[in-house]
């Protein structure tokens, strides 16, 4: 028994001594096979000319540089090309010429550590490190290497020098920083084999770099010899901790940084790149790393300045290196390894070693049947619509929420604060500050003084201040100003603050004390998405779970993290985020471009959400047909119908909630002063489902006209006065008695006689005063207390004027039989106007965003941003079609879809949805089971409500059936 327990301790360290060798290929045996026939018939000049890799600019395509490097091809045989500045076609272009001039394919390579932007132009740039560093999820990480290895394959590259695995614990370091997956040697271990992972997945290689570690540095190894004066157990423990692992889990190579390390190498003032014992005896033969070894660039000063051309490439390839980085003068050094093998310094065994690793990782990576690229839609391959997704996910779970007193984030009771926003920083601010404004009416402060600052915010609970610095490089300046640091200082003592930093973490090294701001939210980079999803989850769209991957302050340390939880609100997103095709999707714009192209209307807003992120909004047309006026997010729609479930409905469902009714009751319960008339015994159940035999409408503006169609003078004024105080449209006020008369009507009209499903806004005039008289307030300001303030639909009001410009409202009818003027801002519904505005069935305005936010609130079952609105068993109750037997669809004030033959919906929809239409060319649909809200807003009745194409071409019916063709079933 003991014996055997030997042999197997003996097996098991026999296994974890061998080493892998990451450049072995599936094939080893036709690799070994290729390998040895082509060494044996290179020639001495080709075997050297293999451990050289220069510097092209695709940038300078057809000048002598480029020209020249041929010229190093055919005369010296270079192995290998690592790309600069330039662009794609460039690029692809003299990776075809260099190919096909040399007799043993080159190694073509770039740092993208970040993606191909990181040299080129027109390209996709992914996340900083900094930025990844912060995702829990490192299989974020894995595809994210795996596309940029994409994007490298597409133009013909074979290596890409990253991950950088530096340990960034120096904030002052001048050149790794953002380039640093962070500071914990964990995180950044696991980050860089995620990253190496899927990079060498997709068949490009990678590169460890800078070994031993160049993350505690305070200069720059370009410009001098960064000093590491720390011991071997701390290099060991620290620094090149990540090295470590990432050779244990296969990167196929290591670059070496000039750096100056006493504690590994005595000879002072010998860089790390060319030290023997450093790459020789650490790297390889106690760390047991079979791949390719790199120099850094030969050509910057960390080396240069140490050695003289020629004398640095024979000492870097003595050392160990394999492959020497951008030497200054590539015939020199070349020339010096020359004459180092014939004078007996390089051995033969030496040279063969380090060319038959290149031959291996070249044959791995199918360099022996190399092919000419294509550059057919290039530029579309290089930024694909999966790369949209995974950047969109990858900062949607970096940002990180570092402090949260009080639990300010989320923010929620909107009706209860007022919020101004505040930039600070050198970029730009606009895309974090119109993403907050589609939660909140959030104003932007921008002072001139810190006097001024001051007295601007004294309206205001809670600031947010986003400190917004350059995203072009991980390099630029990232420091608040001065004043900036006074100002954040002086706001934090008065008001709520949320801090966003769109920078680097350690821009907060400035700040003296984080105690008097509540919330800081690190977004790493000024990226229009980071901004995008900054604004949702200080609102509570999306989570926070991001970790801080440095220590960004004495009371911010690495590691630090504070989730936030989703409250129910609206988020934005990518439609593929949710099972929806973008391409599917998109087509609803050409059913919009043929609405123009018919005029069916001016202009439309269009919105499809799903799993509560909205993932298509676009505006098409103008407000008028003047070009001047495009359809803006902001624009303002009279919404017609949707008065009824967006205004009546919920406070309805809220007084039945109170016990104020219920779907038994009788009109006349509701309005005693019914009890005496034909309406008085009709059940609610009946009025909200239409089937209670009232007539469809009655146009009681023909009775206020005289025989030449012109308002009559005793019912109507053009000035405002005490009895003439109800404005029905500009300049034209109405008896203050006449709305009395309205109701007489209503209380004189026949039923019809057949009981039958007919569709009527009268029972809504009821409706009105019923609300109105339980709450003790108007309806306009009922609708605002209970739901549109808390919930943040500040677009969703009566009264247009009162809060928006008359250039953000869309006109919904030339009006020459009525009120004689271009309705603008006015009710378009002539009895809600002759109401004064405020109807029950009609009167509200909005915008798309906030249509969406009440249609998901009754999806949600009641539930919107932390808050429970409605009772989940009463909006079923409402959405429950109570007379589908006899034929008639509706719900009780809600639409459902058609039964059979044609109605409001594509007839693809479950009937668990629910909606309503708009007489003015609005629409809105929700669908419980698969989650999804539509909404469609437009002014089809200007200039003239006769235009009912919209209608006959069924238009909005066509948009819906394309939404639920666009999910993805597979």
């Amino acid at each position: 028994m003991k014996y055997k327990i030997l042999v197997l301790f003996l097996i098991f360290q026999n296994i974890s001594a061998q080493k892998i060798n990451p450049l072995v290929a599936k094939d080893e045996k036709e690799q070994q096979k290729w390998v040895e026939n082509t060494y044996k018939n290179m020639s001495l000049d080709e075997k050297i000319g293999q451990l050289f890799m220069v510097s092209v600019f695709s940038s300078q395509i057809g000048t002598k540089n480029t020209e020249y490097i041929k010229e190093l091809i055919k005369k010296y045989h270079i192995g290998g090309i690592i790309f600069s500045k330039g662009g794609p076609k460039r690029q692809a272009k003299l990776t075809n010429e260099y190919q096909a001039l040399s007799k043993i394919p080159l190694f073509m390579a770039m740092d993208a550590e970040w993606g191909l932007a990181m040299r080129l132009d027109s390209t996709f740039a992914y996340p900083w490190n900094m930025t990844m560093g912060a995702v829990k999820d490192n299989k974020l990480i894995e595809r994210a290497g795996f596309r940029i290895g994409e994007h490298c394959k597409q133009l013909g590259m074979q290596f890409n020098f990253a991950p950088d695995i530096d340990i960034n614990t120096n904030p002052a370091n001048p050149i790794i920083g953002n380039r640093s997956f962070g500071e914990d040697k964990e995180n950044v271990a696991a980050k860089g084999i995620a990253f190496a992972k899927g990079m060498q997945s997709a068949g490009v290689l990678g590169s460890a770099k800078h070994f031993p570690g160049h993350g505690d540095t305070s200069k720059d190894s370009h410009k001098t010899l960064p000093l590491i004066n720390f011991s071997s157990e701390r290099l060991n423990q620290i620094e090149m901790y990540p090295f470590k692992q990432l050779i244990d889990n296969g990167v196929a190579s290591v670059m070496i940084g000039h750096l100056n390390i006493p504690s590994l190498e005595s000879k002072a003032g010998l860089p790390s790149s060319l030290s023997h014992h450093i790459i020789t005896d650490i790297l390889k033969s106690k760390m047991g790393f079979e791949g390719l070894v790199y120099t850094d660039a030969l050509g910057m000063k960390g080396v240069s300045e140490y050695l003289p051309v020629g004398e640095v490439e024979v000492a870097a390839f003595m050392a160990g290196n394999d492959i020497l980085l951008m030497p200054e003068n590539l015939v020199k050094g070349f020339q010096a390894i020359k004459k180092a093998y014939q004078d007996n310094k390089i051995t033969e065994e030496r040279l063969a070693y380090s060319v038959k690793k290149i031959l291996m990782a070249k044959y791995k990576v199918g360099l022996q049947k190399f092919e000419p690229l294509k550059t057919e839609n290039i530029y579309q391959k290089l930024h694909t619509l999966e790369d949209d997704l995974l950047l969109e996910e990858i900062f949607e779970n970096a940002l990180t929420v570092a402090k949260n007193d009080d639990k300010l984030l989320p923010i929620k009771e909107l009706d209860k604060q007022k919020i101004a926003y505040i930039k600070f920083g050198n970029d730009a601010g606009w895309t974090f500050y119109t993403n907050l404004r589609k939660y909140a009416d959030v104003a932007i402060i921008e002072p001139k003084s810190t006097e001024q600052l001051l007295k601007s915010i004294e309206p205001y609970q809670t600031i947010i201040i986003g400190l917004h610095k350059p995203n072009k490089t991980p390099w630029d300046a990232y420091k608040f100003t001065k004043e900036e640091i006074v100002q954040l200082e002086e706001i934090a003592k008065k008001k709520k603050v949320i801090l966003s930093v769109f920078t680097r973490p350690y821009a907060l090294l400035d700040v003296k004390s984080l105690a008097n701001i509540e919330s800081v939210v690190i977004s790493y980079q000024n990226h229009k998405v980071a901004q995008e999803k900054t604004a949702q989850l200080i609102f509570g769209a999306i989570e926070g779970k991001g970790v801080l991957p440095v220590s960004a302050h004495p009371e911010l340390p690495v590691n630090t993290s504070v989730s936030t939880p989703k409250i129910g609100r609206l988020s934005y997103g990518l439609p593929e985020s949710v099972g929806l095709s973008s391409k599917k999707l998109n087509s609803i714009d050409s059913i919009a471009q043929i609405v123009l192209n018919k005029r069916m209307a001016p202009g439309m807003q269009i919105l499809v959400a799903k799993q509560g992120k909205i993932v298509y909004r676009k505006n098409f047309g103008t407000l008028d047909y003047n070009e001047k006026n495009p359809v803006k997010d902001n624009s303002i729609y009279d919404l017609a119908s949707l008065t009824k479930i967006l205004v009546t409905l919920p406070e309805l469902m809220k007084i039945y909630a109170q016990e104020g009714f219920n779907i038994n009751s009788s009109f006349s319960d509701l309005l005693p002063e019914l009890k005496n008339t034909n309406k008085g015994n009709l059940k609610m159940m009946n009025v909200l489902a239409h089937y209670a035999q009232f007539p469809s409408w009655i146009p009681f503006y023909l009775k206020t006209l005289d025989t030449q169609k012109r308002p009559l003078k005793e019912v109507y004024s053009n000035i405002k006065n005490d009895d003439f105080s109800i404005q029905v449209a500009k300049n034209l006020f109405i008896k203050n008695e006449y709305i009395n008369f309205i109701y007489q009507q209503i209380d004189n009209c026949d039923l019809i006689k057949k009981k039958k499903y007919l569709y009527s806004d009268l029972p809504y005039y009821y409706f009105k005063k019923y609300i109105e008289k339980r709450s003790n307030t108007s309806l306009s300001e009922a609708i605002q207390k209970d739901f549109y303030r808390s919930i943040g639909a500040y677009h969703l009001t009566y009264f247009p004027l009162q809060h928006f410009p008359l250039g953000n409202i869309a006109p919904s009818e030339v009006d020459n039989y009525f009120r004689k003027q271009e309705i603008r801002g006015y009710v378009h519904d002539q009895g809600a106007a002759m109401l004064g505005g405020v109807g029950g069935h009609a009167g509200l305005f909005g915008n798309a965003d906030d249509v969406a936010k009440m249609m998901q609130m009754f999806l949600q079952k009641g539930y919107y941003g932390g808050q429970w609105y409605l009772q989940p068993q009463i909006v079923n109750l409402f959405n429950t079609c109570m007379f589908c037997n006899e034929n008639n669809r509706r719900g009780l004030g809600f639409d459902k879809p058609q039964i059979d033959g044609e109605g409001p919906t594509c007839g693809c929809v479950p009937m668990s949805s629910f909606g309503h239409t708009g007489f003015t060319g609005t629409y809105a649909w929700a669908d419980p089971e698969n989650e999804i809200v539509i909404v469609f807003l437009s002014n089809r009745t200007f200039p003239t409500a006769e235009n009912n194409l919209l209608i006959k071409e069924s238009i909005r019916p066509k948009i819906q059936r394309i939404v639920y063709n666009s999910i993805i079933t597979n």
